[in-house]
């Protein structure tokens, strides 16, 4: 079973407000639709990441590059393609940019190799429960924001059939954002997950300290705590400071950089996202690191693959996603999502991830 045609899409979607964090703005939803088809009729349409500064490059990189390179090629060869497309990334320029474009040709040979065989990607990948927790990444810094909205938020998401939800914090000083998290605790409740999530916002001071004032909270991770020049080291010595688990993962490139983490003595759950790190096939070496070194695994974002590659495995934590305003795709480009209930999202159940997209939608916000 071969693979014969491949076609890549842009979307972007206005947003309604800025959805930022300590040290970025979002002002749109962006991702990237790969359709792939083989040589017996097979097709594959999914869609990775959030790239929402450099997607015609990312596209330019496919088309060019990477589409030539695996047309006629066996879909079951997965670790041959994705060897012969990474050696792109020897070129001197920004390889981000090319593990991106791998991601959505190998999560695009998943589909087609679970469609294949008949069963969901889940199954491919280990299989271990077919269900897992779902959260919310929110509580944005807003202006006009205040503590009591922030409660209001978590208690609506909680209403909503989310089991938590990971609040931004590294934009304000750590004894503003403790007060955020405090209220967040308050409106939520004791049976909410609340983690936090600096966006590489403080130095290792301030993020010491902001930890030990929400350790009384029951915080369910800290994610990337310390500025960005020299993470690893300055998150170790967070992780010794504090009884937070520390979570890092999803600003690495490739599962090395997930090694780095991991012998710097880091992290405690690694949220490696293969949406920006050469896909599944990339994700699962990461995945399998973590599992040798007692490391839980979580997953930035991308719920519509995640929810897969997360409950295939027995360390995996849970599934993120938005609200509709931040993301539309997952709220409405997904004709056949599933719907959480009292904290859980069912993994789809048709051959590889199961999506049915809606065109109509595709069509609209597609970038020409």
């Amino acid at each position: 079973m071969k693979i014969k045609n491949m076609t890549v899409m842009a979307v972007e979607i206005p947003l309604s407000k800025n959805f930022g964090g300590s040290r970025y703005n979002v002002t749109k939803r962006c991702t990237i639709i790969t359709r792939m088809e083989t040589d017996t009729g097979l097709i594959s349409e999914v869609y990775n990441g959030d790239n929402r500064d450099h997607m015609p490059e990312v596209v330019d990189i496919i088309e060019k590059e990477l589409v030539p390179l695996v047309i006629g090629e066996e879909i079951f060869a997965v670790e041959r393609i994705w060897q012969k497309l990474f050696k792109q990334a020897e070129w001197n320029r920004d390889r981000k940019l090319v593990m991106e474009a791998i991601a959505c040709i190998d999560s695009a040979i998943w589909d087609l190799m679970g469609k294949a065989a008949g069963v969901n990607v889940c199954r491919l990948l280990g299989g271990y429960r077919q269900e897992l927790p779902i959260i919310c990444i929110g509580g944005y810094y807003e202006e006009g924001k205040t503590l009591s909205d922030l409660g209001k938020e978590m208690e609506r998401l909680k209403n909503a059939g989310l089991a938590g939800c990971k609040v931004k914090v590294g934009g304000l000083s750590a004894e503003k954002d403790a007060e955020r998290v405090e209220a967040a605790r308050k409106g939520a409740g004791d049976d909410f997950l609340i983690a936090v999530d600096a966006n590489r916002g403080w130095p290792v001071s301030e993020a010491t300290r902001f930890a030990r004032m929400i350790e009384k909270y029951n915080i369910a991770w800290f994610e990337e705590p310390c500025h960005w020049y020299d993470d690893a080291r300055m998150m170790a010595q967070v992780r010794r400071s504090t009884s937070i688990p520390i979570d890092a993962g999803q600003s690495e490139a490739t599962s090395a950089g997930v090694r780095r983490l991991i012998a710097e003595g880091a992290v405690d759950i690694v949220n490696f996202d293969a949406s920006e790190a050469g896909g599944i096939t990339e994700w699962r070496r990461a995945a399998a690191l973590c599992a040798l070194h007692d490391i839980r695994v979580g997953h930035h974002e991308e719920a519509q693959i995640a929810m897969h590659m997360i409950a295939a495995i027995p360390n995996g934590v849970c599934v993120e996603c938005f609200e509709p305003a931040r993301d539309p795709i997952w709220a409405e480009m997904i004709a056949n999502r599933p719907n959480p209930k009292n904290g859980i999202i069912q993994v789809p159940q048709g051959p590889g991830f199961g999506l049915e997209l809606n065109w109509d939608m595709v069509r609209r916000f597609q970038v020409h």
